[in-house]
């Protein structure tokens, strides 16, 4: 776990902060990964799955809205459409009835429908096992395909999400950090280029983990971060916490006192 000896081609990781050499760089970036082995030693994907069909819809299913959610709705589903051939000969409304609760359902049925239709007609009903041909499937794309590669046959993918995104940024563990409109295939190949195969998908486990809890996108848990001290973005988000308290102080001793009706 996290423990590599690997030396990266320099040209594919570029400078973080100011005055950073590229070196340098890449020895913080394991650091600091190795400090979130430490944090989150164990991992595994959240979506709960038996087969890799059924990850391949749990993930499809998880777009825009939790994990934890889409966990409430699978076993109903899976149970009622087992297999590829099954899901392929379902009726779209009774897919949707399972599926209401995760929000934009007409969709989703859709996509998943069509998705097991193409498995069935396409790949004899098994899901296949190569980027190129999982992107193929329809609503399927690099971050989908890279779910199930990792985590159902165990071949190095590096998915991509908005937590992985803010984390890499903040970190300054990419050379767009600064940019807003970076996308997730730049982000995918730069960070991979900086850690060896074996460890891409625990990295986007360990990566996503720590955006939810810690590195949130709105108030992230800087005073409690394990990253603290070697975190670029640290001091700005502590700053601004520090205003947050001043003003919330101010707020509160502003406030009048209620006064006690004499009896």
């Amino acid at each position: 776990m996290c423990e590599f000896a690997w030396t990266p081609i320099a040209e594919d990781c570029g400078s973080g902060m100011a005055g950073e050499s590229r070196k340098a760089r890449i020895m913080r970036m394991h650091r600091q990964y190795e400090t979130l082995c430490e944090f989150i030693p164990t991992v595994k994907c959240q979506l709960d799955f038996h087969t890799p069909f059924e990850l391949l819809v749990a993930t499809i299913l998880s777009a825009q809205t939790t994990d934890k959610r889409v966990n409430s709705i699978t076993p109903e589903l899976f149970d009622t459409y087992p297999t590829a051939e099954a899901l392929a000969d379902a009726r779209l409304e009774d897919v949707e009835s399972i599926i209401r609760p995760l929000g934009f359902y007409h969709v989703k049925a859709e996509h998943i429908i069509a998705v097991a239709r193409q498995i069935v007609e396409r790949f004899g009903g098994e899901v296949p096992q190569t980027m190129e041909e999982l992107t193929s499937l329809p609503g399927v794309g690099r971050k989908t395909a890279n779910v199930v590669l990792g985590n159902a046959f165990h071949v190095p993918g590096f998915p991509v999400d908005t937590h992985v995104i803010r984390v890499t940024g903040r970190l300054h563990w990419r050379d767009d950090w600064m940019k807003a409109n970076t996308t997730p295939e730049r982000i995918e190949q730069e960070i991979t280029g900086c850690f060896p195969e074996s460890e891409w998908t625990d990295l986007s486990h360990r990566l996503i983990i720590f955006g939810r809890n810690i590195c949130t996108s709105r108030s992230p848990e800087c005073e409690t971060c394990p990253l603290l001290p070697t975190c670029p973005s640290a001091g700005e988000f502590l700053e601004i916490a520090a205003e947050r308290k001043a003003r919330a102080t101010q707020r509160a001793r502003r406030k009048p006192r209620s006064r006690k009706t004499p009896k």
